[in-house]
């Protein structure tokens, strides 16, 4: 077999072929349209997939309440009492608080002198 590779000729058609192949493994692997760019796509379509269902649930419940505000007036009523405040003649208007369960509230007697040591050396302006 070596004895085929002894001309010149059979050695610049050998160069020129390991050329070739080597041009087109460039352009399979990192050309346009190449194996890398096309995994990229890939990974850029699937996290793009993942964004769109994201706005699509998103979408979804947004189009609920614009159909709720335009056919029912409970939804009209409940955003006009939450977001601007809004209540009805004669009614007391509620707020809940969510602080959570576990808070305890300082308690601070009412009589109780408050006054710092200094404020404490002079008397009060009450007293005689």
């Amino acid at each position: 077999m070596l004895e085929v590779f002894k001309t010149t000729s059979s050695k610049v058609i050998l160069v020129i072929a390991i050329l070739i192949i080597a041009v087109l493994q460039y352009r399979f692997w990192f050309g346009e349209g190449g194996y890398f760019p096309h995994q990229a796509l890939v990974q850029q379509i699937q996290q793009q997939t993942e964004v769109n269902t994201d706005l699509k649930e998103r979408n979804r419940i947004l189009a609920a309440e614009v159909y709720d505000l335009k056919n029912g007036a409970e939804a009209i009523e409940e955003h006009a009492r939450l977001d601007l405040g809004l209540v009805k003649p004669h009614e007391t208007f509620v707020q809940m608080s969510t602080i959570s369960t576990h808070y305890k509230p300082i308690y601070i007697d009412p009589n109780a002198d408050l006054r710092t040591n200094e404020d404490q050396d002079e008397p009060a302006p009450d007293q005689p």
